[in-house]
């Protein structure tokens, strides 16, 4: 059998074999270190016994099995790390005996079966980013691994897009929420639930999203700003703080380094909660970024472009068609100040 010649990627070679009807690869730092372990890979080939190939034949990848080395390899080093984690902490759930199955025999028809069920299960918007999850997961096995011909994924067809949301928070709503977490405006937090109201209203004045707040530490605020070292588009940032904002930081006294000295899911699980408590399960956290957007250009008459630098979107398009949705009252009123 002849050497495969390695291929440069970057400052790194790769090269790969096919060995029992499986294909292996490998990742060196020169041309010749890929062409030893290629000779390596024959020499063992041509003395493994014949019926230890015979049994080589019969291993198979699974998709679960799949989505570990996805996760090695790529996810837990990635923004999503911890969403790519808890699916696949729950993936045999999700995927029932599709997990197990052998990639080279998962089908569209198998997944059109699975989107079928998940969206009875689920919101389109959470099927739609689970399979661009998986997509990723089998074009990894196609381009990187070697092990798939083609992406099942890609003759899957996708539900359509969601609206996006515009739902506004209303002044008696954001009342119900803070009174249900004894919080007063004003007052200094002390307990988990007044953090967790604080973060509300704080939320609701910078536009910023909950995992940026819950990461801010005290070297991160300065007089007339926040500086956000990692933010979701991969940049920093810096947040301008309005008079309100500036208010509601003079309150925290605490010793903790941390901003907010919870963890993101007992922060998550108290909101949580209390929504359900008073009955507005239909809110997000998420909902002040828009609330906040929305205040910022109706209020305060922020330009757009500058809009999409308090927010962090580097597209004003998503930043105009995701967050800021004026009614006609909204529009008629701007044009008549």
């Amino acid at each position: 059998m002849k050497l495969p010649k390695p291929r440069q990627r970057g400052n790194s070679w790769s090269t790969s074999i096919m060995i029992n009807g499986k294909r292996e690869y490998c990742t060196r730092d020169t041309e010749q270190e890929c062409l030893h372990w290629a000779m390596n890979k024959l020499i063992e080939l041509n003395s493994t016994p014949k019926e230890q190939i015979e049994e080589q034949k019969k291993t198979v990848t699974t998709f679960h099995d799949l989505f570990n080395m996805y996760y090695k390899s790529h996810g837990r080093d990635t923004k999503s790390k911890k969403y790519i984690r808890e699916q696949l902490d729950s993936f045999e759930k999700r995927f029932g005996g599709l997990a197990n199955k052998d990639i080279t025999k998962i089908t569209a028809q198998d997944l059109t079966h699975w989107r079928n069920k998940r969206q009875s299960e689920v919101s389109d918007g959470t099927v739609l980013k689970e399979i661009s999850l998986y997509s990723a997961v089998f074009t990894y096995a196609h381009k990187e691994l070697f092990l798939l011909t083609e992406n099942p994924f890609f003759g899957l067809k996708k539900p359509k897009k969601p609206k996006s949301r515009n739902r506004r928070i209303l002044q008696s709503e954001i009342e119900k929420i803070i009174t249900e977490l004894k919080y007063e405006t004003g007052q200094t937090p002390k307990i988990s639930s007044h953090y967790v109201a604080w973060a509300f209203l704080f939320a609701m004045e910078t536009a910023m999203r909950r995992g940026e707040i819950l990461s801010i530490r005290k070297k991160h605020i300065f007089d007339d700003h926040i500086h956000l070292e990692d933010t979701k588009n991969g940049e920093s940032r810096d947040v301008p703080l309005t008079r309100q904002a500036r208010e509601l930081l003079s309150l925290i006294s605490h010793n903790d380094d941390r901003l907010i000295p919870m963890s993101e899911n007992a922060f998550r699980l108290q909101f949580e909660r209390v929504k359900a408590r008073i009955g507005l399960s239909d809110l997000h956290f998420h909902d002040t970024r828009h609330e906040a957007i929305t205040r910022l250009v109706n209020t305060r008459k922020v330009p757009v472009e500058i809009l999409a630098k308090i927010t962090g979107h580097k597209t004003i398009k998503v930043l105009v068609n995701t967050y800021y949705n004026p009614d006609v009252k909204d529009i008629v009123k701007m044009l008549d100040d």
